[in-house]
């Protein structure tokens, strides 16, 4: 099993969302950053964790835990011209953007802010921390994982 970050704006879709879904299952759409389509369609596998972090709001940080419940298949989103994710270049012969679905297993008992995961020292080395790093999907060591949830 693998550990991952997923962030998400919580006025777009949020933890509490996710949860209101049916059975609790939404796909996750829209990413259209190679590296991060990458991991989903060939990183992600059924059963791994995801830390739901809350990203572009007033307190980000980590919201919820999710699990990968469909390993990547082609992001429909990318082939309707009426959504905002559409990409005319994508096709059914080649979808070019992956999805993976994810089910609502909890919320934090808190949402720990990303002030606090900065102020930690042992999460110093990880990636959503590091200057620069804009990925919406990245990879949590395990360590890293255990660290979270223990600062709830």
């Amino acid at each position: 099993m693998q550990y991952w970050l997923m962030k998400s704006e919580p006025d777009t879709f949020g933890i509490d969302d996710l949860a209101a879904r049916p059975k609790a299952t939404e796909h996750w759409d829209g990413v259209r950053n190679y590296q991060a389509r990458n991991m989903m369609r060939d990183q992600m596998k059924v059963g791994d964790q995801v830390l739901f972090y809350h990203s572009a709001c007033k307190t980000p940080g980590v919201a919820g835990i999710a699990e990968v419940v469909r390993e990547g298949y082609p992001d429909f989103t990318a082939r309707d011209p009426e959504s905002k994710y559409y990409d005319p270049k994508a096709s059914e012969d080649n979808p070019r953007w992956y999805m993976v679905d994810v089910r609502f297993v909890r919320k934090l008992k808190r949402l720990i802010p990303l002030s606090e995961l900065k102020a930690n020292p042992q999460l110093e080395d990880m990636p959503l921390l590091r200057r620069g790093n804009r990925l919406s999907i990245m990879p949590v060591d395990p360590q890293h994982w255990q660290q979270i949830l223990a600062m709830e």
